[in-house]
C-alpha cells in the first residue's frame, strides 16, 4: 500500500474522531430536553445512513442478481436485526447498565464495519489498476464517509457523557467506534478476493441492527415526559445525513 492509500483508508476514522470530540465543547451537564433531542438526532441518522449508506449500495452491488438484486439485501437486514434481538434478551438477563448507550454504541460499530470494507474494496480496484481515476474515486468516497462520520462519533460521545461518562471516557468510546473501519479497509485490501463478495449482505446486515436499536432504544419513551423535541431530533438528523449521503456519497 502506498502513502495515499493509507490517507484515503485513514479520512472515515478522522471524521468519526473529530464528531467524537464535540463531547470536549458541552457543558458539563445534559438536561433532559437535550437529551431527548439528542437521542431523536441519533435515531434520524441511523435511519437514513441505513438507507443511503446501506441498504441501497447493498442493493447496487447485488445487481448482477437482475431481479433478484433485492435478495442479499433482504437476507442481511433481517439477519441484523435478529442478531440484534436476541443480543438485546440476553443484555437484558445479564441486567447491564446503560442498556440504550451500549446498543447505540454496537449498532453503529457494526454500521462501521461494511463502510470500511467498502473503502477498502474501491482502493483494492486502485491498487490493481494503478489509475489515477480509481484514486480518485476511492479518495472521494474516503472524504465523503469521513464528513458522514462526523455526526456519527457525536451520537456515541455526547450520550455516554449524559449518562454519567466523564468527557474523556466519551471521547474515547466515540473514537474507538470509528477504529473498525480502517481495520476493516484493511484487511479487505489483503483479503479482497474472498469479502468483496459479500459485502451486500454485510452492509444490509449492518442496516438491520441499526434500525433495531432505533425502534427499540431510541424512539420509545421510558417515561411520560412530554415533548416533540425527539420527533424534530429525528427530523434534523434524517435531513442532514440523508443530504450527506447524497452530496458527497
Amino acid at each position: 500500500m502506498d502513502y495515499l492509500t493509507i490517507i484515503g483508508i485513514m479520512l472515515p476514522f478522522v471524521g468519526t474522531t473529530l464528531g467524537a470530540a464535540l463531547v470536549f465543547f458541552l457543558k458539563n451537564n445534559i438536561n433532559k430536553k437535550s437529551q431527548k433531542f439528542l437521542l431523536g438526532f441519533a435515531a434520524g441518522v441511523m435511519i437514513a445512513a441505513s438507507i443511503w449508506s446501506l441498504i441501497i449500495p447493498s442493493i447496487e452491488k447485488s445487481s448482477h442478481l437482475g431481479k433478484l438484486s433485492f435478495l442479499p439485501a433482504v437476507i442481511g437486514f433481517v439477519s441484523g436485526m435478529l442478531f440484534l434481538l436476541v443480543l438485546d434478551k440476553y443484555i437484558n438477563k445479564c441486567h447491564v447498565k446503560n442498556k440504550k448507550t451500549n446498543m447505540l454504541y454496537l449498532a453503529v460499530t457494526m454500521h462501521n464495519i461494511p463502510e470500511g470494507m467498502a473503502v477498502g474494496a474501491v482502493f483494492v480496484a486502485y491498487l490493481t489498476n494503478g489509475n489515477s481515476l480509481y484514486l480518485a474515486s476511492a479518495l472521494v468516497l474516503a472524504i465523503g464517509i469521513a464528513v458522514q462520520n462526523f455526526p456519527e462519533g457525536a451520537i456515541i460521545s455526547l450520550p455516554l457523557k449524559a449518562s454519567g461518562f466523564n468527557k474523556l471516557k466519551s471521547f474515547y468510546y466515540g473514537m474507538a467506534s470509528g477504529i473498525v473501519e480502517p481495520i476493516f479497509a484493511i484487511i479487505t485490501i489483503l483479503l479482497a478476493a474472498y469479502l468483496v463478495p459479500i459485502l451486500p449482505y454485510l452492509l444490509s446486515f449492518a442496516a438491520g441492527a441499526m434500525i433495531y436499536v432505533v425502534v427499540e432504544e431510541l424512539i420509545p419513551d421510558d417515561d411520560n415526559y412530554k415533548t416533540s423535541l425527539k420527533t424534530i431530533g429525528i427530523m434534523v438528523g434524517f435531513v442532514i445525513m440523508m443530504t450527506l449521503d447524497i452530496v458527497l456519497g
